[in-house]
């Protein structure tokens, strides 16, 4: 029996999990933490993941392995292979002027044109113009920027700092696939290629990049093959096993909301990210900084946990009796307005209470993330379910206000690491040349059941943002 182990490295904690290679069956899981912080030192999620190998019994008894990572943070490196500094992560919005200034030389029709996306805080491109903005010593030493998986797919096969690493300091060893390569904003889907002049309007010169592989490539490790890995948005995507029509919804630390294409997608606000996928085709995505964590808040607030808070929630009637949640905790990406805050508006004696609090927590993170969706539609993405996943999704009443909210029907697959299962995936058709047709598990599977107030609210009250 061939084994496989795909491995999860996101913002909070890394996981690994083993199946077999021909029927995906699980064999072993593991996880560990990672250090909190929108900057962390790439060292710790290295340590992580030893952790968790080490847990499953290590590499000897597997024929391959791919690494599922958080986009966009930026780990830069020198001619030795040493860290710089610590990567700058996803969520960490200090480059919100220098993805202002790269707009503004370029333009957005020419970024979406040439990369597939509209600069924010978020992607790479705009951390390097950061860096060589405030840290010019450390932008100077870059010779090579991989992402985080990128980073941790060269550890593993034996690559790294000199005296760290049995392979030493081989930059052009570095590879990546296209949907993390797409996170970048320094990566042509039209090309399939890295666009040089970009990098260097960031970085101020160029430097060695990951090579891209295909969905099917791999590289040598010690006695395994590396699958290319992916993006973590990408790999759930796979994990999932979407296709054309399927629109994933996912309540995690940030809210995502991604499609399954096979064309790509061209958006000049920025609302939705023209990424590529795990597969060969296009993922088209809207991001938001908040999601799961607001029922943590709300949950906190009112006292009780999370089966509580679903219970008080169902009590009340859909529209909260008024109460509106526009849930900006932590600004917010889409909409782009990293110094937003949350506001809880339509307050009156008679609805001001616990009900209608929990209720309008679970709304407002279920309307950002509707309005995801019907900007993904706009662009003439096909609709047809949506698989809502993330630990909240398994809440009776996030269930039923999520087919509240959205007007096709929603699905819930079983709770299950899908980034890491997506990674597994990739490494069972690296090592088999064939995308694997493991069976995703559902919880349940809800007809449409529109409640216009919600959106109605929600959109009347998210409109004092643009006033």
């Amino acid at each position: 029996m061939a084994k496989v182990i795909g491995i999860d490295s996101s913002t909070q904690s890394c996981k690994a999990v083993v199946r077999d290679a021909e029927t995906g069956e699980l064999l072993a899981s593991a996880r560990a933490g990672h250090p909190d912080g929108t900057e962390v030192d790439p060292a710790a999620w290295w340590g992580a993941l030893q952790d968790v190998l080490t847990q499953v019994g290590g590499l000897n008894s597997v024929s391959a392995v791919a690494v599922g990572g958080q986009q966009h943070g930026m780990v830069a490196l020198d001619s030795a292979g040493r860290v710089i500094r610590k990567a700058l992560l996803w969520n960490d919005t200090r480059s919100a002027q220098a993805a202002a200034d790269m707009l503004a030389e370029v333009g957005a029709e020419a970024f979406v044109e040439r990369t597939g996306v509209v600069p924010v805080a978020s992607f790479t491109a705009t951390k390097l113009r950061w860096l060589r903005d405030n840290e010019p010593e450390n932008a100077a030493k870059v010779a090579a920027v991989a992402l985080p998986h990128d980073w941790l797919t060269w550890r593993l096969r034996g690559y790294g700092p000199a005296g760290e690493s049995p392979q030493g300091p081989v930059l052009e060893e570095l590879v990546t696939d296209r949907s993390d390569a797409s996170g970048t904003a320094y990566w042509s889907p039209a090309d399939d290629s890295y666009d040089r002049d970009m990098l260097v309007s960031a970085l101020g010169h160029d430097a060695i990049l990951p090579r891209v592989l295909g969905p099917a490539e791999s590289a040598p490790g010690d006695g395994f093959i590396v699958g290319a890995g992916a993006g973590d948005n990408a790999a759930s995507g796979l994990g999932l096993d979407m296709h054309p029509g399927d629109v994933a919804v996912s309540l995690g630390t940030s809210g995502t909301v991604f499609a399954a294409t096979g064309s790509r997608t061209r958006e000049l606000t920025g609302t939705v990210c023209g990424f590529a996928d795990a597969t060969g085709g296009f993922l088209p995505l809207v991001c938001t900084y908040n999601a799961a964590r607001i029922l943590d808040a709300m949950a906190r607030v009112l006292g009780v946990d999370h089966d509580e808070l679903g219970m008080l929630a169902l009590a009340a009637r859909p529209g909260a009796g008024g109460v509106v949640l526009v849930p900006y905790f932590e600004g917010e990406r889409t909409p782009n307005l990293p110094d937003a805050t949350a506001t809880l508006s339509g307050l009156t004696l008679a609805n001001t209470c616990k009900e209608s609090f929990a209720r309008a927590a679970i709304e407002g993170m279920l309307c950002g993330l509707a309005d995801g969706v019907d900007a993904i539609r706009e662009l003439g993405v096909e609709v047809k379910r949506v698989l809502v996943i993330g630990g909240a999704s398994v809440n009776p009443a996030v269930q039923q206000i999520a087919a509240q909210v959205f007007d096709v029907p929603v699905v819930i697959p079983e709770p299950g690491e899908y980034v890491a299962n997506g990674a597994a995936r990739q490494a069972a058709w690296a090592l088999t040349g064939k995308r694997p047709t493991w069976p995703v598990e559902l919880i349940t599977s809800l007809d449409p059941d529109p409640q216009p107030v919600i959106r109605q609210q929600y959109q009347a009250a998210q409109q004092a943002y643009f006033a």
